[in-house]
């Protein structure tokens, strides 16, 4: 496993884009200290569990809770709404929840129980998770999501983004059911990122110091948002403190941002059979993520490409190649650890328990996965 790394002088574009991100970061959303450089090595002592087995407890029958929800007469719209809650993912979103939730009932009273309300806030997570994959799939056109086709190959636009809308407003409804006008507050707050965050990524910055600022930005509203939300809900269901609250959702963010730096140093590491849909999909999208912002420090060239959205015959290939030539991969990944980091040292704030050690590694399991 890969160290924290210091950030070597040397690297003068690097140590830019890190300024610039610590100033962005505490503007476009809670203010956080600076991520601090450290060379100490992510924690793999035996007794942190493994979170998907800790998790698993809570999880059960998660899929048929949600069908549940998905109260629907007509057969064909019942069908594209649960086509995605198969079970067969890993339930990443709602694992970190649940954990989050048992974490802050043992800081706040050593209550080791799962409230139905914060199971309900892990059910929702992952209800929005999914009606935005169904939207994005129909945004971007993809044909295929999980290793299978995606809604809209399969039933077409339209009913796609219909199919999206529902599981949205489903999840509306058991997010009133919990009856808490906070809860209703900070979940709708995901929301609205989401779009947010969708019509960020649809733009693009000319200013270079401003396209990065703009990607993070992106990356917060579009993935960590949801994470960082759900985790600060069930901290408030849990637990009267606000400082609880800050660490939770500080938590969430920052293994939010991660996972979707990791995410994008996938799409040019790994396969497409791994990745369970194509390599280079960014790329084609017209998208500039960190890799490719790094990369673009050492080929100045690619800035008209990024600009065009490597629309030209032979951009995307071009650009794929300049990743690969430059260390743009290895920065981006390097900045994902930083987050870990940051997320490891909220989480650490709180009384030791299983679940607690569980969120700490889950930071490692974030920087080590492979799809």
């Amino acid at each position: 496993m890969n160290s924290f790394c210091c950030v070597k002088s040397e690297k003068k574009p690097f140590l830019t884009i890190l300024i610039l991100l610590d100033h962005t970061v505490a503007r476009f959303h809670h203010t956080t200290t600076s991520p601090t450089c450290s060379c100490s090595k992510t924690v793999t002592d035996e007794k942190f569990k493994d979170p998907f087995k800790l998790g698993r407890k809570d999880l059960k029958n998660l899929c048929e809770d949600i069908k549940k929800e998905l109260l629907v007469s007509t057969a064909e719209l019942r069908e594209m709404c649960e086509y995605y809650f198969d079970g067969k993912g890993k339930a990443f979103r709602p694992m970190i929840v649940v954990l989050m939730a048992r974490a802050c009932n043992i800081h706040h009273n050593n209550s080791g129980e799962v409230q139905a309300s914060q199971r309900s806030v892990a059910i929702i997570a992952e209800m929005i998770h999914t009606a935005s994959l169904v939207h994005d799939d129909v945004i971007d056109d993809a044909n295929s999501r999980r290793g299978k086709m995606t809604v809209n190959q399969i039933w077409g636009e339209r009913k796609a983004v219909l199919a999206g809308d529902f599981i949205l407003s489903a999840a509306s409804v058991a997010l009133a059911r919990i009856g808490n006008t906070t809860i209703i507050s900070v979940l709708s707050q995901v929301i609205e990122d989401l779009v947010r965050g969708e019509f960020l990524q649809l733009g693009s910055k000319e200013n270079e110091n401003e396209r990065f600022a703009h990607y993070l930005e992106k990356t917060f509203k579009k993935t960590a948002s949801l994470i960082a939300n759900s985790c600060k809900a069930v901290s408030i269901l849990g637990c009267p403190d606000p400082k609880v609250h800050e660490i939770a959702y500080q938590y969430g963010k920052n293994v939010g941002i991660a996972f979707q730096l990791i995410d994008d140093v996938l799409d040019f590491t790994s396969c497409a059979d791994q990745l369970g849909k194509p390599a280079s999909a960014d790329l084609k999208l017209g998208l500039a993520t960190g890799p490719v912002l790094f990369a673009c420090q050492q080929f100045p060239e690619m800035n008209a490409m990024i600009m065009r959205r490597f629309s030209l015959a032979g951009d995307v290939e071009r650009a794929r190649q300049y990743v690969l030539q430059t260390d743009g991969v290895q920065q981006t990944t390097y900045l994902a650890q930083r987050y870990c980091h940051e997320a490891m040292k909220e989480i650490s704030k709180l009384r030791p328990s299983p679940e607690r050690d569980a969120l700490i590694q889950l930071t490692e399991t974030v920087l080590t996965r492979d799809k």
